[in-house]
């Protein structure tokens, strides 16, 4: 035995299976901007992984079901409110507007072509996390 009964994740991404697999790609790549990690499979049906900062989101196969509420994206990103007007004005589902949080964030709600919940998060200049985050050692 004398091995630690912990995983040891390397690495980790999402795997989304949506009902239209060109359209979700296109929503992800394009209109969203995520750069490509990576393509793989046949030609005519790849699947994309995205980079999502420190994870991954993978774009392959298809799914006939109901994304139901089992599945929510967040993206932490510079400017919400900037975010919130590109999107709209692209015609993505806007479910929430931006608004500042009783917990000091502010947080934008958008859906992918098949409504998976996307939250667009931003940390203020004044927040404890920042705060947190420059007085780390480096």
């Amino acid at each position: 035995m004398g091995q630690d009964p912990d995983m040891e994740v390397l690495t980790s991404r999402i795997l989304l299976r949506p009902s239209d697999l060109r359209r979700t790609q296109y929503f992800y790549r394009e209109t969203l901007g995520l750069a490509v990690y990576r393509e793989f499979g046949p030609p005519d049906h790849p699947g994309v992984v995205f980079f999502l900062g420190q994870g991954l989101l993978e774009v392959s196969g298809r799914s006939d079901g109901d994304v139901g509420s089992v599945i929510q994206l967040g993206f932490q990103v510079r400017d919400v409110h900037a975010e919130y007007e590109r999107l709209r004005a692209a015609g993505v589902t806007v479910t929430r507007p931006p608004r500042l949080e009783p917990w000091g964030l502010v947080e934008s709600w958008i859906s992918d072509p098949d409504g998976v919940p996307i939250v667009l998060i931003e940390v203020p200049p004044d927040h404890p996390l920042r705060r947190d985050q420059r007085d780390a050692p480096a």
